[in-house]
């Protein structure tokens, strides 16, 4: 239906990649700053610990609302409008954070901006799938991924130079660029044609009316889940779970993080070169996987011997681990035909994502009869038997033509 661009290197690509570091930058930019600024609120560390959890509870509650409002968009009017569109709304919402003066101020602009952040990567990546040669498209969607997770790099570097406030008038500003540089980006081949065809686009609910395309849909999301156990309990809460080990030296959440989006974005590009000669994208999740186990392992180890470093090192190891992000978000978009395309591309990353209120759940309940550290490796096992499973039954899609309609 359209010819394709030879090199991964291409406006479309680069501009994808900026989004999303603009996007992963916004994302993490509260659990790096929490403290700093729910302390400037005038709450106590009481207070701060318990508000943090809630707050990114109601960030990925939006980002799986804004998933779903902005896959059927995506398919009903096109990846472009998405691109427009969500960065505009994430990009003030970010701007309007730098106001806030409560918590309930707070929760509701943190809501609203994970409204906006759910369409970026899902939106980019189905829309550089769709422009790449299928021999390419994994080393394409790696590229956008590992470029765009030091967004983290960047968020926590800003936190360190300026006031909490000001980080976020930086984040909404660098996405109002980012919005002109879109202007150039061409709308996908493959979408023009289907628009003229009498065939229902973006129809959500078709996930869930035919058994086959619904256990792919499920599956595409147990496939994810460890990510942000990783991220969401182990790296964001390191500063407790120090504690808990005994380890002398305050851990700072905010450079665990940034350490393990460092090893995220090597991680990504190694698993998109490692599925191309692997010639798989099933093989190159499971060394990921593998590897994300042994570091979480590594994790729980950790005692009153244990240092401040040797906890980064093992962030960093964790999120090498979890770079599989690049991915798993292109097996969603490479599941189905062009018509669900964008709609599964876009909700599966935020399906997982809005997961991390009911994986915090799980962790916080388990803690009251096995306590944090036995509460916090069990429910790591728990995902990960979640996500095996999802793998085992996630179609291989390595060099698939995704020139189809679903029907």
């Amino acid at each position: 239906m359209q010819s394709k661009k030879s090199s991964i290197f291409n406006l479309t690509v680069l501009v994808a990649s900026l989004g999303y570091l603009v996007d992963i930058y916004d994302l993490l930019l509260f659990g790096i700053i929490r403290v700093k600024s729910l302390t400037a609120l005038g709450l106590n560390a009481t207070e701060v610990g318990k508000q943090g959890k809630s707050i990114i509870g109601i960030q990925m509650f939006g980002l799986l609302i804004g998933g779903i409002i902005w896959g059927i968009m995506g398919d009903k009017k096109g990846r472009k409008s998405v691109l427009f569109g969500s960065i505009i709304l994430y990009s003030l919402a970010n701007i309007a954070n730098g106001f806030v003066h409560n918590v309930v101020q707070y929760s509701i602009v943190r809501f609203i901006a994970g409204l906006g952040l759910a369409g970026e990567l899902g939106a980019g990546i189905t829309l550089v799938s769709e422009l790449l040669p299928k021999e390419k498209r994994g080393l394409g969607t790696a590229l956008v991924s590992g470029v765009g997770v030091l967004g983290a790099v960047a968020a926590f570097l800003v936190s360190e130079e300026f006031e909490w406030r000001t980080c976020y008038f930086i984040g909404g500003g660098l996405g109002l660029v980012l919005l002109i540089m879109r202007i150039s980006v061409f709308e996908s081949g493959m979408y023009h044609e289907v628009k003229k065809m009498n065939v229902s686009k973006g129809n959500f609910l078709k996930f869930f009316i035919n058994g086959k395309r619904f256990r792919k849909y499920i599956a595409s999301i147990l496939i994810g889940l460890p990510t942000w156990y990783i991220i969401g309990v182990l790296i964001t809460f390191s500063n407790e779970f120090g504690k808990e080990f005994g380890i002398v030296q305050p851990i700072d959440a905010g450079r665990a993080i940034m350490y393990s989006y460092m090893a995220i974005s090597v991680g990504n590009f190694l698993i998109g070169v490692l599925s191309q000669v692997m010639k798989s994208r099933k093989k190159a999740l499971y060394v990921f996987y593998l590897i994300t186990i042994i570091f979480a392992v590594a994790f729980f180890r950790q005692d009153a011997s244990s240092t401040d470093s040797g906890m980064y090192w093992i962030c960093a190891g964790m999120g090498l681990g979890a770079g599989f992000w690049a991915i798993f978000v292109t097996i969603a978009a490479e599941q189905f035909g062009i018509n669900l395309r964008a709609t599964a591309a876009i909700t599966v990353p935020n399906m997982v994502r809005g997961a991390l209120p009911l994986i915090l759940a799980l962790f916080q309940w388990l803690t009251v009869p096995f306590g944090y550290l036995r509460g916090g490796w069990i429910t790591g096992i728990i995902v990960m038997v979640l996500t095996l499973i999802g793998a085992a039954m996630v179609e291989e899609t390595f060099g698939k033509d995704l020139d189809y309609v679903e029907q």
